[in-house]
């Protein structure tokens, strides 16, 4: 079994190929292809790493990090008081939660400016569905999310990707030049990139929106374990009504079991967002769960020190043994130099430890977890035969 994602094509995961159908006391087993499944979707195999029980999981690059204490007592409290009208629908606008999220993000944003989902693919798939969908295009840089052609077959509407420099960053009047000859309906720009860690500077956000027709995504997932004194893509919101700012609670607020994801952008796009989600779409648990974390953020917050603190004592232990670490603005690092991607992730598998392997030739990543976790991970690369 092997925890391959190859970046900028459709991952692969382990599923049933068959389904047996039970009729007359037989048994008839179908596969996809007996299904009338639309054409653009036909090949196609779901996204999703393997959740390999191993004591090290470095793979999908989660917050390794566990809620603290207090902060978890009062996010059960508020769950339990949501509980106590659960059985009436939830807040349909999620008003208290956009307050929320406008709060924490600053810049002036209200809740006009906010939307939010279960996780930021759900999020990024209603900008898909209300700005993509059948005769329309998207566009990304490649290598980068994996989810992004899915979520975009997923609503009808075209893929395509342009290309990065050798080492994985955009020039601002390349990076235009390429959208303006695609010409596509959205962009979708991974800052910092996703799964190479480049940084994203913004004369690239500017350079492209520039030359862009439509909607303009800056996915900003990773962002808080950027250096603190860049500025983010929120700076760039004023005066453009095309671009829109995606995050997550996933990461850097320890939250990937919550499924929470959120947008900063105009208020007339988030008003188009509502044409496409489902009605009550946010749970009243999820809601409270959500507050309960914006309500200590700078306790949630104060774990992404140690995460940078792990993410490039990585690299640099890395760079010793004889690998290129990408630079990494992300909870994770990308390295090259790997003679046998394939064979080091069995060697890592082997000895407890799951890592990524993305598909690119030489490469492989892993996601910054406790310190304990660094040290294990470090020790097994520095006993494997894996640098070429």
């Amino acid at each position: 079994m092997h925890d391959r994602d190859s970046a900028g094509a459709t991952p692969a995961i382990e599923s049933n190929p068959a389904v047996a159908l039970f009729y007359d006391g037989g048994v008839s087993e179908i596969t996809l292809d007996d299904l009338p499944l639309r054409d653009e979707l036909r090949g196609q195999t779901p996204y999703g790493a393997p959740q390999a029980p191993l004591p090290i999981t470095l793979n999908v690059n989660e917050n390794a990090h566990q809620v603290p204490a207090e902060v978890s007592a009062d996010i059960v409290a508020r769950i339990a008081a949501a509980l106590e009208s659960v059985n009436r629908y939830p807040d349909r606008e999620f008003i208290e939660l956009r307050d929320a999220f406008a709060g924490y993000l600053g810049h002036g944003l209200t809740r006009a400016n906010i939307w939010a989902g279960n996780g930021s693919n759900e999020v990024l798939q209603h900008v898909l569905q209300a700005f993509g969908g059948p005769g329309r295009t998207a566009f990304t840089f490649g290598p980068s999310y994996s989810m992004y052609p899915l979520l975009t077959r997923g609503t009808g509407a075209r893929w395509t990707e342009g290309t990065r420099a050798a080492d994985y960053s955009l020039d601002a009047a390349d990076a235009a030049a390429q959208v303006a000859a695609a010409d596509p309906d959205v962009v979708i720009l991974c800052s910092p990139n996703n799964p190479t860690g480049t940084p994203l500077p913004l004369d690239v956000i500017e350079a492209v929106y520039e030359a862009a027709r439509g909607i303009v995504i800056v996915d900003e997932a990773y962002w808080e374990f950027a250096p603190k004194e860049q500025p983010s893509a929120l700076t760039l919101l004023p005066g453009r009504e095309r671009l829109i700012i995606s995050r997550t609670m996933s990461k850097a607020f320890a939250f990937a079991g919550a499924r929470v994801g959120y947008l900063a952008a105009h208020p007339a796009v988030v008003d188009a967002l509502r044409l496409v989600r489902l009605p009550y779409h946010l749970s009243a648990l999820t809601q409270a769960a959500a507050l309960g974390a914006l309500a200590h953020a700078p306790a949630m917050l104060a774990m992404v020190d140690e995460i940078v603190v792990q993410r490039d004592r990585i690299s640099a232990r890395l760079r010793e043994l004889g690998f290129t670490p990408m630079p990494s603005w992300a909870n994770f690092v990308m390295f090259g130099g790997v003679a046998d991607p394939a064979g080091a992730w069995q060697q890592l598998y082997d000895r407890g430890i799951l890592v990524r392997d993305l598909g690119i030739p030489g490469h492989l990543r892993v996601t910054a977890g406790t310190a304990e976790e660094t040290t294990a991970f470090l020790d097994a690369m520095a006993s494997i035969d894996s640098s070429s």
